[in-house]
Formats: C-alpha cells, structure tokens, sequence
C-alpha cells in the first residue's frame, strides 16, 4: 500500500468515526443563553471530532424566568424539529432549569428521538432555599416564598412552577401547575403519556454534587432529604425511574467541589460524566 492509498485510507477512517457520533442538544441555564454553553460545546467537538452541535437562545436571559409550561412548549417545538431532521437519534443535555425543562419535553413531546438525557445539576424535585432565591430575587427569604410562588402571579414564573416548599405541601400541591404534574403526583389523562416520554430513553443521567451550593439541597428532595428509593416517584415508578434502574439505563453521578454555576464549565466533570453517553 503506497503513501496516497494510505492517507485516503487514513481521511475515510476519520470520516467514518465523525459521523458515528449522533448530534447533541445543548439546553442552557436559568438566566444565561447559548453562549454559557459554548465550552462545553468545545469539549464535545474535542473528544468527538464531527459532532453537530446544537444550542438555542430561546429563554434565554430574564426570559428564562417565563412559565415553564410555556417555555417547554416552544423549546419542545424546536427539539422535535431537529429529531425529525435525525431520525437515528439524538442526545440532549439540559443544565440547572435546562435540565428541568428537558425532562418534560421528553414527557410531553414523546415522539422524540433522543437516545441518551443527561441532567446537570438540575432541580428535578423542585427547588427549596435562599442561596438560589436570592440569585434572582435578592430580598425574599425561602421561609416566605411559598407566599409569592403559591400564587396565580407566582405562577407566571418559572421558579414558581417548581418551587417545592416542604413547609407548606398543601398549597405545592393546590397551587403548582407544573412540578406536581410532570411528576405523576398528580394523575391526570396526560401521565401515562409522561411516563412513556421517559421509557424510550436508552440512558439518563443525572448528575449533582454536595458543594453545589445552589440547589439545596444538592439532591433536590427536601430540606429533610428522604433518599430516592424510599421515595414515592420510585416505588410506585410514577415516571418509569424505577424501570429505567432495573433496566440499567438510569445513571445517578455525584461529584465533589464543583459550584452550581461550575457543572457545565468543568472539564473533569464534562469528560467523566458527559462525553462518555454521547455515542
């Protein structure tokens, strides 16, 4: 084999390997937009030379603070739109609310083709705590908040919508017209269409960490933690995660000493925890 045979051998090898990797979605946080996300745009494209990326600066900024159910529907319009043009699949990374907001696209929109989700420090069981409050709303404590976000005002926020007061269960329940629902906590004639959402996946991921001083606590429960497994959305499996376990497609990743705003910066935690479900 002379030099030419072996360098267009070399270039299809190359060419090859780039399009096995199947395109990802990137869903940014609360307050910031697509921009926050370019870092790890460039470690995907390191490690996975070839793969297209998408990102959106829908919702992004104060924007992000819209009701979620909203933001899900146009958001969710835009993903369906990129499954369609990749029938073979996609994966999506949602961080902090993104990854919120992520999880009940794939509950609403379950036409999806997304393969792997990952979650990135994101408050899947709602949010409860001043350190986060006060990143948005500098002079409302946690204890009085209920009083706001319990409200047909409060409910206009995303914030609101998940906001999870252990304190004051009666009016999360009364008044959340998101969290409680996307759930299962609440049965409606859309819940076994949101479990079905979850059981297509191949993997999901979610990934948190003690020190990330944002949502609090770390594992997004209550301020009094009850561990996932003893926990109502497991053992009735409301959402399928319980399948998923026993399956082996449900990955829960815990990583120390990286802040809230630090999950989708951080390379260690990108090539560990990311990288490795983007096939």
């Amino acid at each position: 084999m002379n030099c030419s045979q072996i360098s267009l051998l070399f270039l299809f090898s190359f060419i090859t390997s780039s399009l096995c990797y199947k395109p990802v979605f990137l869903l940014h946080g609360i307050l910031t937009g697509a921009e926050s996300m370019l870092i790890m745009e460039e470690e995907i494209k390191r490690h996975h030379p070839g793969t297209k990326v998408y990102m959106t600066d829908r919702f992004g900024g104060w924007s992000s603070l819209e009701n979620t159910w909203h933001q899900v529907k146009e958001l969710g319009s835009d993903i369906m739109e990129i499954c369609d043009m990749h029938p073979e699949g996609i994966h999506l990374v949602g961080y902090s609310q993104g990854g919120l907001l992520a999880r009940a696209i794939l509950q609403t929109f379950t036409n999806h083709t997304v393969k792997n989700f990952i979650s990135l420090s994101s408050p899947q069981a709602g949010q409860y705590g001043t350190e986060f409050l006060h990143l948005i709303f500098p002079s409302l404590t946690a204890k009085a908040a209920f009083e706001l976000f319990y409200s047909y005002i409060g409910q206009h926020t995303s914030v609101g919508n998940y906001w999870n007061d252990p304190h004051h269960q009666e009016l999360f329940f009364k008044y959340s017209n998101f969290l409680p629902y996307i759930n299962n906590a609440i049965r409606t004639t859309n819940s076994t269409q949101f479990r079905d959402g979850l059981l297509k996946l191949d993997k999901m991921i979610l990934i948190g960490g003690p020190n990330d001083g944002v949502i609090t606590p770390w594992q997004s429960r209550t301020t009094k933690f009850i561990p996932l497994h003893q926990r109502e959305i497991w053992t009735k499996d409301t959402i399928g995660l319980k399948t998923l376990h026993n399956e082996g497609k449900l990955k829960i990743l815990s990583f120390p000493n990286v802040k809230h705003h630090q999950w989708h910066l951080d390379a260690r935690v990108i090539q560990e925890a990311v990288i490795p479900f983007l096939d």
